[in-house]
């Protein structure tokens, strides 16, 4: 793969700056909407793709082996469909893809949308790698401090608005009305953003807590709901494409649920060369800097739980005390893919009320059915409440059988 990926290789130049739009596959809509006026602020042109319907699936299984994973055919798909549809000037648009680094799959999707370019016949499409590991480089394309620190900025903000929305969207007494304040900060936000003003740690914590305030007023009335978990491989949790629109489903079932914020993620990857370098050995250099991050990371999240523990909000568990639940469960070095972070996202949410949890996962990913699936029983034996259900989400996969298997796992706690 790497060998192809060369020669297809075309380079993001700096003068595609000022010309060039970048598309970016669709995940998270509040987060990505900052990350979108991050890049903004960093001198790109950014568009988040929004198109979700089966045609995209049919792009991705066109382009795409059937044997890799489903978030590499739904990404690479929706990069291709959009391309595709006559929306956009070929000769002024690049893509861009996120690498991790990591032992997971995802880490070679950057080489499979090159060669799906290839056999599009769209060899002159620039993509770009988004990583902080030095994986790839861009000549127009630079990821330097400034650009992280908005980033990460983008996920507080982002991990704030989706944890009270969620809170909140199931007890309001005007419905609608946190989505539409959600949609609100994204305005002021991204304005703050347009400012150069965002990344600041005192217009952080001054901005959460402001968020915090104002979702704390609007009108709600306490009625009872079913309390379900969201967890599983990154994008398919999250993104309502890999998913089958799994949020909209809950809300119709008047279910409250909660999903783990972006930041877990994050600081998981960070402590992941930790854990390696304490276990394998490597670069000292790159541990220390590792772990300066990792403490920057944990200031991020003070700030946000601050801000999150105030009334009647409390913030979910630290990422420390996420960590620590696993401990002695399942060992730390398993940390391919989402890895011991996605059983420790589990009995976090037990411990937090959420002992309904649908565990959503790609067919055939190892990492997931090992940490996910594996898991079940022995979570079980911690807690007993807990009761969930692990979904596989592929090409072929039947939503109505997904959708009855999730109102069978309703009835059960109900």
């Amino acid at each position: 793969m790497q060998e192809a990926s060369q020669t297809n290789f075309v380079p993001f130049t700096e003068e595609m700056r000022q010309t060039h739009t970048i598309l970016v596959p669709g995940m998270l809509p509040l987060h990505f909407s900052l990350l979108k006026a991050a890049l903004a602020s960093c001198g790109y042109k950014v568009e988040i793709l929004q198109n979700t319907s089966r045609e995209v699936v049919e792009t991705g299984l066109k382009y795409v082996n059937n044997d890799i994973c489903y978030p590499a055919l739904l990404v690479i798909g929706q990069l291709l469909n959009a391309l595709e549809s006559g929306k956009y000037d070929l000769q002024k648009t690049a893509l861009i893809i996120t690498q991790t680094g990591g032992g997971c799959r995802a880490s070679n999707y950057i080489y499979l949308l090159r060669k799906a370019l290839e056999k599009a016949g769209l060899t002159n499409i620039p993509v770009v790698s988004l990583n902080v590991n030095g994986l790839e480089k861009q000549p127009g394309f630079h990821v330097n401090a400034t650009m992280v620190r908005k980033f990460l900025a983008a996920v507080i903000y982002g991990d704030a608005l989706m944890y009270l929305t969620n809170k909140i969207r199931p007890y309001e007494v005007v419905q609608g009305a946190a989505d539409e304040l959600a949609q609100k900060w994204l305005g002021k936000l991204s304005d703050a953003f347009a400012s150069g003003k965002a990344q600041a740690m005192s217009n952080i914590k001054k901005l959460t807590k402001a968020i915090v305030s104002e979702f704390a007023e609007v009108p709600i009335v306490n009625r009872p709901k079913t309390k379900v978990g969201i967890v599983g491989e990154i994008y398919i949790k999250y993104a309502a494409l890999g998913n089958n629109n799994l949020e909209k489903f809950l809300q119709k079932q008047d279910c409250e649920y909660m999903l783990p914020g972006l930041l877990n993620f994050v600081m998981y990857c960070v402590d992941t060369y930790l854990t390696d370098y304490k276990l394998y050995g490597g670069s000292f250099l790159k541990y220390g800097a590792n772990k300066g991050a990792l403490w920057y990371l944990k200031h991020l999240e003070s700030i946000l739980h601050n801000a999150l523990n105030t009334a009647p909000f409390s913030a979910p568990a630290t990422y420390e005390e996420t960590k620590a639940l696993v401990k002695g469960v399942i060992g730390y070095g398993n940390n391919m893919g989402e890895g011991w972070l996605l059983t420790a996202e589990m009995l976090e949410l037990v411990h937090s009320g959420y002992t309904n949890i649908i565990c959503a996962q790609p067919f055939g990913c190892l990492p997931n059915h090992i940490a996910g699936r594996g898991m079940i029983n022995k979570i079980k034996e911690l807690a007993e409440e807990a009761n969930i259900l692990a979904i596989d989400y592929d090409a072929s996969a039947s939503k109505v059988n997904q959708e009855n298997r999730i109102k069978l796992m309703l009835a059960t706690a109900q």
